[in-house]
């Protein structure tokens, strides 16, 4: 078995089986992050305590790459120090945009995602889970509550949903 077929199988096992799936409820923040290019969606619920994430969850739909990429997410930042949950995914970002090397132990199964790289249209879905893991850690840190998020084309930021907007609930 070459590395791709393992790479492979690691992303379809996550999709399949994904990690920390549902709602959280004691969640201290919620978000939802839609994208409009390709459908994905998901609400992520994130609970910090003492600097750490003490509790998250993934509600979601969409393609394998979202769903899965979630799920590597969910469980590489679960129990860590914020600080560092955050520097996974900076380097998971990094990685898809060909800025930086797979580090196994900043990423874990993430390093699955390396090939995405060559599919543009694929690393909006592959970074999803890791936007809104981001998105909910600030908020979260800054007391504020959740919100919606739609990720526009390649070259538009992403945006708060306004109401009447898809997303938005």
């Amino acid at each position: 078995m070459g590395l791709d077929d393992l790479y492979q199988e690691i992303i379809l096992d996550h999709a399949k089986k994904p990690r920390h799936a549902g709602r959280l409820p004691d969640a201290q923040v919620e978000v939802r992050h839609y994208n409009p290019v390709c459908g994905d969606e998901l609400t992520l619920g994130l609970r910090l305590e003492d600097g750490r994430v003490a509790g998250i969850a993934v509600d979601g739909k969409g393609c394998s790459i979202s769903q899965a990429s979630a799920s590597v997410m969910s469980e590489q930042v679960l129990d860590r120090p914020l600080p560092e949950a955050l520097r996974s995914g900076e380097a998971f970002r990094r990685l898809l945009h060909g800025e930086g090397e797979a580090d196994e132990e900043l990423l874990g199964d993430g390093v699955a995602f390396a090939g995405v790289a060559r599919y543009p249209v694929r690393i909006k879905c592959a970074l999803l889970g890791w936007m809104a893991f981001r998105d909910a850690a600030v908020r979260a840190e800054a007391g504020r509550e959740g919100g919606d998020t739609v990720y526009g084309e390649e070259d538009e930021p992403a945006t708060p949903a306004v109401q009447g907007e898809r997303g938005a609930r």
